[in-house]
């Protein structure tokens, strides 16, 4: 083993007995002793560092490149098992590993495919002419000053609408709870009047619980519901088209008026006592003070 290989495996055992398990805190005096260990292993390398970054043609990225070695040789520290291969091996591959991703990331216009079609790297810093005259960088170029204001336009009308259809599926919701309450009434047994009750006839027995409800009674009412649907989400929100039909005499444009302003009172009394509609509970208070 020489001097070398000596010393980078003393220095990796260094680092290694001073970086704690995980989960654990590192003392200042480890980080003290991680820090002056890698850099004795970067001093040991560096000729080798120097020597793959001329041999991958990144000498006019230096900076990157050395960059990309000191991850490489953090990556193997972290890798390094003793009893598989010496370490002056493992960080071999690691930073020649690291170069050659770097060399693909800045040089794309070297690979075969690149030179087929005559491609060239530019950088998004490269300064270029405005329609003024000025130089103008590619990044600012291409830029665009109002995607901020779209994208925010977009979350606002995405919210708007989700809440719009909250509000409306709450409104559904009512209707159907108050719609089937009135049918559990209706269906209930009437009492009996001063004569049955003199001469009483042998009734069946009746089952406990609440009386069946009558699917002609709920499939009316859900038409309904849907009715009321369609007009709060075309003609109160318009995030749904309204389809009146034939109207000559206008008698359908006013029932679905009607049906608009009871629906506007009840999604206001629901967005007051819902803490999901608090919003629109303060805009519509607002409202009603101007």
């Amino acid at each position: 083993m020489s001097k070398i290989t000596a010393a980078l495996e003393s220095a990796v055992a260094t680092v290694r007995a001073n970086t704690p398990p995980d989960g654990e805190p590192q003392t200042r005096r480890q980080r003290v002793e991680v820090d002056r260990a890698f850099f004795r292993i970067t001093k040991l390398i560096a000729p080798r560092i120097r020597h793959f970054i001329r041999q991958y043609g990144l000498a006019g990225h230096w900076d990157d490149a050395e960059q990309v070695c000191a991850i490489a040789i953090h990556r193997a520290i972290q890798g390094y098992d003793p009893d598989k291969a010496q370490f002056t091996t493992f960080v071999n591959w690691q930073i020649r590993g690291e170069l050659q991703s770097l060399r693909f990331r800045v040089m794309t216009d070297q690979r075969p495919s690149a030179r087929k079609v005559e491609a060239t790297t530019v950088s998004l810093d490269a300064i270029t002419g405005g329609d003024d005259g000025e130089g103008l960088s590619i990044l600012s170029a291409i830029a665009d000053e109002d995607a901020l204001d779209r994208t925010e336009a977009g979350a606002s009308e995405y919210l708007a609408r989700a809440a719009m259809k909250a509000l409306t599926e709450s409104y559904v919701d009512h209707l159907r709870n108050s719609g089937l309450e009135r049918i559990r009434r209706r269906a209930q047994p009437r009492k009996a009047t001063r004569a049955e009750r003199v001469a009483p006839e042998p009734l069946p027995a009746r089952r406990s619980g609440r009386p069946p409800l009558d699917p002609a009674e709920v499939a009316e009412l859900e038409q309904r519901l849907e009715h009321n649907r369609q007009v709060v989400e075309g003609r109160l929100f318009e995030i749904a088209p309204l389809d009146l039909g034939e109207d000559d005499n206008g008698q359908l444009r006013e029932r679905v008026r009607q049906v608009a302003k009871r629906a506007a009172k009840a999604m206001g009394d629901l967005a007051v006592v819902d803490p999901r509609f608090a919003l629109m509970a303060e805009y519509r208070d607002a409202m009603l003070a101007h």
